[in-house]
């Protein structure tokens, strides 16, 4: 690891920390706060689908690029931009008067956490060197990433209701000041490149627009439906552009994602387990939320509180998984946490119409969260186990992207299975069998996570557990497990 007499690898940890969990929240703060908005900007139904949507299409779409941005222009310099960029779009979203200026305010928050996420796990990886450190480090960042999505809902409601819609945007004032603020104290502004290589654009243009249209598809199937031939058009052009990305890769010198990067089982492994674990836990947010609000009669920040639970067993599920991920190995972990994650949505999925908070919901969400707080902290190491150092932000951009576009495919597809369940009745009891479908799948998808876990990822201690020398500049794939 490069030695920098600057780095204070704990003032990394917070700063990386403190930006993931703003980023995080505003990927749920917004939603519980969307009525008021359409009241108070004249938004159309249509119109306000798009405070999400715009957010999820830029966010998404630009990962990759953010990510490889960071190895050639600076993982601090990509930090500050991207807070910035970030912080700025809240203060314009939060004094927004017209529907537009709304949108493109959230459109400014997607880029700029676009590159602000990436850039604070490449800067996580290389200030801690690989070993336990690493995983307690991975460990925080990874629970401070899961709680601030469980805690946006309760901010979302509680803002809402006692302070007004504008505070879910400003909210994020101070903790991008907070971010930022920790910057000098101790994150360093690490070395240039030992060659200057130039930004891959042509690969930049295929992942952006093929992700980007990607998430785009899916995302308007909730207003389209999947038999919409604008939605297949959607989705053949971004498979399009993503089969160009793939051959533009392999041939680049310089490539946004080096297709030799996905041949290692620990980081592919991790991805398609990231993919299939966001899926089922973004679901149970939306689901769970959905059933205290429309069957169970729950106000918004009542909703919010009813959520603490889940934040604290995430908490506590990550705070076991580092110590079985330092002592064995990350599958020691995330095999058993994706089972108890699928129990608890299986639990989950006997939710009914007649039901409450503390028979329903309780028992469910301490068992699901504990099982994802085993998930998602050794995933992390999982996907930047052997990765040298001039890639950090490419493995990084890429667990970010399979994270975010698994949230975006798992909601939509459960989201139509809830629909088609529920019918074009609205009463409780209908709405109530189609969160409790959608939920029993989502608790199909951990169990196939937990089979990944044990089909693809290796057996036994690696040597991403154990510190060792670097890797030399011309071999980026020693140390890689097959």
């Amino acid at each position: 690891m490069y030695k920098n007499s600057g780095t204070r690898p704990g003032v990394v940890l917070a700063a990386a920390a403190v930006a993931q969990f703003v980023v995080a929240l505003d990927m749920s703060v917004v939603n519980v706060g969307l009525p008021a908005i359409r009241s108070a900007l004249g938004f159309t139904p249509l119109g306000l689908s798009w405070v999400v949507h715009v957010y999820a299409l830029a966010f998404g779409g630009a990962l990759l690029l953010g990510g490889r941005a960071c190895d050639l222009y600076g993982r601090r310099r990509m930090f500050v931009a991207g807070l910035a960029v970030f912080g700025l779009c809240s203060l314009a979203g939060g004094l927004a008067q017209t529907p537009w200026q709304l949108i493109a305010a959230r459109a400014g928050q997607g880029l700029g956490a676009a590159a602000t996420a990436p850039a604070a796990l490449a800067m996580l990886t290389t200030a801690f060197p690989e070993g336990p450190r690493r995983v307690r480090a991975l460990g925080v960042w990874s629970a401070v990433n899961a709680a601030g999505g469980a805690l946006g809902v309760l901010a979302g409601g509680v803002l809402t209701e006692y302070a007004g819609w504008r505070w879910v945007m400003l909210v994020n004032l101070p903790v991008v000041a907070l971010a930022l603020a920790l910057v000098p104290a101790g994150v360093p502004a690490g070395r240039p490149p030992e060659r200057r290589e130039r930004l891959d654009v042509p690969g930049a243009v295929l992942a952006t627009g093929g992700v980007g249209l990607l998430v785009l598809g899916v995302v308007r199937t909730e207003a389209l439906g999947w038999g919409s031939p604008v939605t297949w058009a959607t989705l053949a052009v971004a498979v399009a552009l993503l089969a160009g990305f793939a051959r533009t890769e392999a041939r680049s010198s310089a490539p946004l994602l080096r297709p030799g990067l996905l041949l290692s089982r620990w980081i592919s492994g991790a991805n398609i387990l990231v993919f299939l674990a966001a899926a089922g836990q973004f679901a149970a947010f939306y689901f769970v939320s959905l059933y205290m609000q429309q069957v169970l009669g729950m106000g918004a920040a009542a909703t919010g509180v009813a959520f603490l639970p889940f934040s604290a067993g995430l908490v506590a599920g990550t705070v076991v998984a580092i110590r079985i991920t330092a002592a064995h190995s990350p599958r020691a972990s995330l095999v058993p946490g994706a089972l108890l994650a699928a129990a608890g949505l299986a639990w989950f999925s006997r939710i009914g119409p007649d039901g409450g908070f503390l028979t329903d919901v309780l028992g469910p969400s301490l068992v699901t969260s504990v099982g994802a707080g085993l998930v998602l902290a050794p995933v992390a190491a999982a996907a930047t186990t052997g990765v040298a150092r001039d890639e950090a932000g490419m493995a990084s951009g890429l667990l970010n992207s399979s994270r975010q576009l698994g949230g975006c495919v798992g909601l939509a597809v459960l989201a139509t299975v809830a629909a088609h369940r529920t019918g074009a009745d609205t009463g409780a009891a209908a709405l109530n069998e189609g969160y409790a479908l959608a939920l029993a799948v989502s608790a199909g998808l951990f169990v196939l996570a937990a089979a990944v876990a044990v089909w693809v990822l290796p057996r036994g201690r690696t040597a991403a557990l154990r510190p060792r020398s670097p890797a030399p500049a011309d071999d980026r794939t020693e140390g890689v497990p097959s």
